[in-house]
C-alpha cells in the first residue's frame, strides 16, 4: 500500500506549518534527531489516491493519515493503525523556531547553575535572578553570558521584605529564553522549586565546573567562615545537599528540628578525591512521549477520495506531523 499523510494535515516546515499538498521538492522540515531537533530536505514528493485512512487521536492532536504510515513508539516504527494504546515520540511544535544556541560546560557555566539553584527562578520561557548585592547579580549576568552568549543586564528593582515589612533595592537579571529554562529545569530534575529541585550532575563534568557551581550555589545560599578555612551551605532542600555532602566528602546531618540544614564546605574538599566526573550533555532534551488515545477507520466520503503525500527525504528520512514523528512506509 505504502501511502503517507492525507493532504491537509499540517506538516512542521521550517519558517512555519504547512499543508501536506504544499510541500514540495526542496522544502526543509523539522524532525528529531535522538531527543534533539533537527531538519530535513524533500527530495521528492509522491501523491497517491485512497480511499481508506485512520484518524489517529493523540493527547495534543488528531491527524489522518494512511494506515501504514509508520510513528515512532519506544519499540520502534509500528503502522498508524496498530498504535492505539501506545506512546509515539513529540516534541511541541511551538516551540520549533526558538533560538537554539550552545551550552558551554566550564566555570562560567558551574557558576551560572549554582547561583540559579540556590537564588534563580526558572519560568516557563526565562530565567531570573532577584538578589539584594549587585556583584552577586553581576558575577550571575556575566556567568550567563560566558556560558550561553545570550545577553545579560543587570536592572535596579525594589521587593518586598516580610521581615522589615518594607520594600528593599535589589538587582535583577532577567534572561527570555524557553530553550535556557528548559535547559534548568532538565538539569535539576525536571522541578525547579529550590526546596523539589534535584542535585544538577551536569556540573560533575570536570572539577573547574563544580568549583564554579559551588561559589555560585553558596554566593546564593552560602556564606564564608571567618576564620577562613572554609564555607557553610544553609539550605531546606536536604536531598540536594546531601548529594553535594557525598561528592566534596563532607560529613552531613539534616536539622532535626524542621528548619535549614547547614552543610560545611571546606577549601581542601578537593584534596580527599571522592570528586568523581560525569560527563552529561548540557544541551535539553527535546522530545517526549505522548500517548495515542485511538486510531479510528476513516473511509472516504462519497465519490471523491483522499490525496495521500509521501517524501523522499535527506539527510533524515524522516518528518513531524503537528510535532509527532512519522516516516512513509518502507
Amino acid at each position: 500500500m505504502a501511502y503517507g499523510l492525507a493532504s491537509k494535515m499540517l506538516v512542521n516546515r521550517v519558517g512555519g506549518w504547512a499543508q501536506a499538498k504544499n510541500v514540495a521538492p526542496g522544502t526543509a522540515l523539522w524532525t528529531l534527531d535522538g531527543d534533539r531537533t533537527a531538519q530535513t530536505t524533500v527530495v521528492d514528493v509522491a501523491a497517491v489516491k485512497g480511499r481508506d485512512a485512520v484518524e489517529v487521536v493523540t493527547d495534543h492532536t488528531t491527524f489522518v493519515a494512511s494506515a501504514d504510515l509508520l510513528l515512532a513508539t519506544p519499540e520502534g516504527w509500528t503502522p498508524a493503525q496498530d498504535a492505539a494504546g501506545t506512546t509515539v515520540a513529540w516534541t511541541p511544535a511551538r516551540k520549533l523556531r526558538r533560538e537554539r544556541f550552545v551550552i558551554r560546560p566550564g566555570y562560567e557555566f558551574g557558576y551560572f547553575v549554582g547561583a540559579a539553584c540556590a537564588d534563580g527562578t526558572v519560568y516557563k520561557n526565562y530565567v531570573s535572578l532577584i538578589v539584594n548585592e549587585e556583584s552577586f547579580a553581576a558575577r550571575f549576568a556575566s556567568a550567563l553570558t560566558a556560558c550561553t552568549g545570550l545577553p545579560a543586564r543587570l536592572e535596579a528593582v525594589t521587593r518586598p521584605s516580610g521581615y522589615l515589612k518594607r520594600d528593599l533595592p535589589g538587582f535583577r537579571v532577567r534572561v527570555v529564553s524557553s530553550y535556557l529554562a528548559d535547559a534548568m529545569r532538565h538539569y535539576v530534575g525536571g522541578d525547579a522549586h529550590h526546596m523539589r529541585q534535584g542535585f544538577p550532575r551536569v556540573v560533575l563534568r570536570d572539577a573547574d565546573t563544580f568549583q564554579g557551581f559551588l561559589n555560585g550555589y553558596i554566593d546564593g545560599d552560602g556564606c564564608t567562615l571567618k576564620h577562613g578555612f572554609g564555607r557553610i551551605i544553609v539550605s531546606a532542600n536536604v536531598p540536594f545537599l546531601v548529594e553535594l555532602a557525598r561528592i566534596i566528602g563532607a560529613r552531613f546531618t539534616p536539622s532535626q528540628r524542621g528548619l535549614a540544614s547547614r552543610l560545611y564546605v571546606s577549601n581542601r574538599w578537593q584534596t580527599r578525591n571522592t570528586f568523581v566526573p560525569e560527563h552529561h550533555p548540557t544541551a535539553p532534551p527535546e522530545s517526549s512521549w505522548i500517548q495515542v488515545r485511538e486510531v479510528r477507520p476513516r473511509p472516504a466520503l462519497g465519490a471523491k477520495p483522499f490525496t495521500f503525500y509521501s517524501y523522499r527525504l535527506a539527510p533524515h528520512p524522516t518528518f513531524l506531523v503537528s510535532g509527532h514523528l512519522v516516516r512513509e512506509p518502507w
